[in-house]
């Protein structure tokens, strides 16, 4: 099972930089989430590591670039684009020919069809797919060579819940047989469901590498929250031992700074009598909006008074939560990437996949239409230029 080792991966389009110098790693034995807003530059990085865009840098699998590998569809299975086939030929015949060129076994085909719940349509045509059968064809595509490594970007647009549910103990399975996943996602809680660790990006740049439990406990919106009979004397005597207190609309107190075993000691110590003693933790979502709100690169407006732009205007003034944002600023900093360090390796043994589901639950209709193989999360500016062969 592979090691996924990126340095150094850089990518520009028309003089703006799409990634800039990104380098993380993903360990065997977990899913890997992929996160960052909208033009990030997520589908480029993914690009970037399979060799699919000229830029700086490499990756590596177990030490070697995947232009390198022997028979790449048995050491590394990817799906960058929702409907990565000829419309027009069977499905199965797809899969196929996949199977010869990489000397795979004619009956791995028959084996991940059905595993993907399309065994009933293996000899349709793709052109009748939906997005959510066309990302079936897809993942059957990926675990075809039975790859140690698999490297997904959006495989649950499209899917229904049944499939992201299906989805979500697949690849907790397969990780807990020592494989390496990397998978990126814009359904935070869904994530939150399935990863171990995380790689979030802004604006083509490192902000956070490691263990999901770390990432999230960087967000100012951990606390602990107290009742009192006497919020006055606690609050100061919480200040003064050097904790952030804020009174919350109906009056409990939320205090950063001091553990919950600290906050009940004084209390107790003062006299004080408690009505309520908790923990709130964030949530992924909440610690990514706080690490991403200044990296955001397309930002709504919240209102229609003087924030909002003209039509065609310039988005003015910060939208959304991050510096300056509810949350206030977070403790992440932006300029620097963080250290290294997964620490020990999940638990193995996740279990079997479970029963694939069956085709026809209803996969939602394409939003938006299927993706392209150009990234689907980059700047107007990448697309723009990609169509016109401008890139460096």
């Amino acid at each position: 099972m592979a090691l996924i080792q990126a340095r150094g991966l850089s990518k520009t389009f028309g003089g703006k930089a799409a990634v800039q110098g990104l380098s993380f790693d993903v360990v065997p034995g977990s899913v890997t989430g992929f996160l960052g807003p909208n033009g990030a530059g997520k589908s480029t990085t993914m690009r970037l590591m399979l060799g699919l865009d000229n830029g700086d840098g490499v990756t590596t699998y177990d030490g070697v670039p995947y232009r390198e590998l022997k028979h790449p569809l048995r050491q590394v299975g990817s799906v960058l684009d929702a409907k990565p086939f000829h419309p027009t030929r069977k499905a199965v015949n797809h899969l196929r020919m996949l199977a010869v060129s990489n000397d795979i076994p004619r009956s791995r085909v028959n084996d991940v069809i059905n595993l993907v719940g399309l065994g009933d349509v293996a000899n349709a045509k793709p052109k009748t797919f939906s997005l959510g059968m066309g990302q079936r064809l897809g993942l059957a595509t990926a675990l075809l060579g039975d790859p140690g490594t698999l490297i997904l970007d959006e495989p649950a647009n499209g899917l229904d819940p049944q499939g992201v549910h299906w989805l979500r103990n697949m690849l907790k399975a397969l990780a807990g047989q020592g494989r390496s996943i990397f998978v990126s996602s814009h359904l935070l809680s869904e994530m939150a469901l399935m990863a171990d660790s995380l790689v979030v990006v802004g604006r083509g740049s490192l902000i956070a590498s490691g263990k999901m439990s770390d990432f999230i406990s960087t967000s100012n919106r951990n606390a602990v929250l107290i009742r009192v009979d006497n919020p006055e004397l606690m609050t100061r005597e919480l200040r003064a031992r050097s904790a952030v207190v804020v009174t919350e609309p109906d009056g409990r107190l939320a205090v950063t700074g001091q553990d919950s075993d600290q906050v009940g000691g004084l209390a107790h110590e003062l006299g004080v009598r408690v009505f309520e003693l908790s923990n709130r933790e964030a949530t992924l979502e909440e610690a990514f909006l706080d690490a991403t709100g200044a990296s955001e690169e397309f930002r709504a407006s919240m209102g229609f008074g003087n924030q909002s732009p003209a039509f065609g205007g310039p988005m003015m003034g910060q939208h959304g939560y991050g510096p300056g944002g509810p949350g206030g600023p977070s403790q992440q900093s932006y300029g620097q990437p963080p250290q290294q360090g997964y620490g020990q390796p999940p638990q193995q043994g996740y279990g079997q996949y479970g029963q694939p589901p069956q085709p026809g639950y209803g996969d939602a209709p394409p939003q938006g239409g299927a993706s392209t193989p150009t990234p689907a999360d980059t700047s107007s500016t990448e697309d723009d230029h990609r169509r016109n062969g401008d890139s460096s």
